[in-house]
Order: C-alpha cells, then sequence, then structure tokens
C-alpha cells in the first residue's frame, strides 16, 4: 500500500503482501548495479528485502522519488496513477501488475515496455489469508531484458 493523501484504506481493500517466492522468481532481472525503491508500504514489510537492499519508507509516493529503479507490487487501484507517476519522472520499473492492465488504454505502448509472465497464479498474503482471484505479470520499463516477453 502507498501511503498518500488520496488514498481511503476503509475503500479499497490493497493492503496486500507479495510473497518471497514472487521476487525470486524475477531475481536475475532485478538489477543488482542500481538502488532499488520500494515505495508501497504493506504494514513496513518488504520480502524484497531478504534478496536485495533497498529503499522503503513509509512516505507518499507521490511527492517522493528515491533510488534509480522502481521494484514493487503497487496497489492496484492506483495503478494507473503509478504508473503515469514513474513514466513522468522516466524512472526504470518493475511492477507487477494485473494482466488485464495491458488491455488499458493508460497502458504505456512504447518500445522499452517488456513484460515477464510468472509460471502460475502469485497468492498475496494478508491478515493470515493468501489469495489471489486474477493472473498478475511483471511490467518492466527501461530494464533492457533479452527478449521483449519472457515466460518463466
Amino acid at each position: 500500500m502507498a501511503t498518500y493523501d488520496a488514498y481511503d484504506k476503509s475503500k479499497v481493500n490493497d493492503d496486500w503482501k507479495t510473497p518471497l517466492y514472487a521476487w525470486k522468481q524475477i531475481e536475475e532481472y532485478i538489477p543488482t548495479d542500481k538502488q532499488i525503491w520500494c515505495p508501497f508500504y504493506y504494514n513496513g514489510e518488504h520480502s524484497l528485502k531478504d534478496l536485495r537492499d533497498i529503499i522503503h519508507i513509509d512516505e507518499n509516493f507521490f511527492e517522493n522519488d528515491r533510488g534509480d529503479i522502481v521494484v514493487d507490487n503497487p496497489p492496484f487501484s492506483i495503478k494507473k496513477q503509478v504508473i503515469q507517476r514513474l513514466l513522468e519522472l522516466d524512472k526504470p520499473f518493475i511492477l507487477l501488475l494485473p494482466v488485464s492492465t495491458i488491455c488499458y488504454q493508460y497502458f504505456p505502448r512504447d518500445k522499452n515496455i517488456q513484460i515477464i509472465i510468472p509460471p502460475k497464479r502469485i497468492n498475496f498474503k494478508a491478515d493470515g489469508k493468501s489469495s489471489a482471484s486474477f493472473d498478475t505479470i511483471y511490467v518492466c520499463y527501461k530494464i533492457n531484458l533479452k527478449r521483449d516477453i519472457i515466460f518463466l
């Protein structure tokens, strides 16, 4: 979950943790020579910290710009605004998003966009529960993968 003024947690259930295996399966694609910013704040926890040094601070995403690259799972209710902000900053990113995101008009149809498709549905966690009623993909911007679509 991002912390920002427009977010009303009572209306949206976006507070889900990404399991470590979701980051491990793309570990080889996460740059090791870049400072990684993970701006979305699930109760202060972030499983990517088990694999990489990250910047993970409880602050307003829309008012800050840290690190060289964003690698995170943003709240899906604000994915459009997150993508637009990162593109405005021209900041490289790897975002875990619902696969349907690529069907929206706001999705960037740009030569710098690449996609990593996980081998199975990722089950996010919250309050001791594990759930996902949709499939997700990793949307990458300026990551320079060897192929534009990678199936894991």
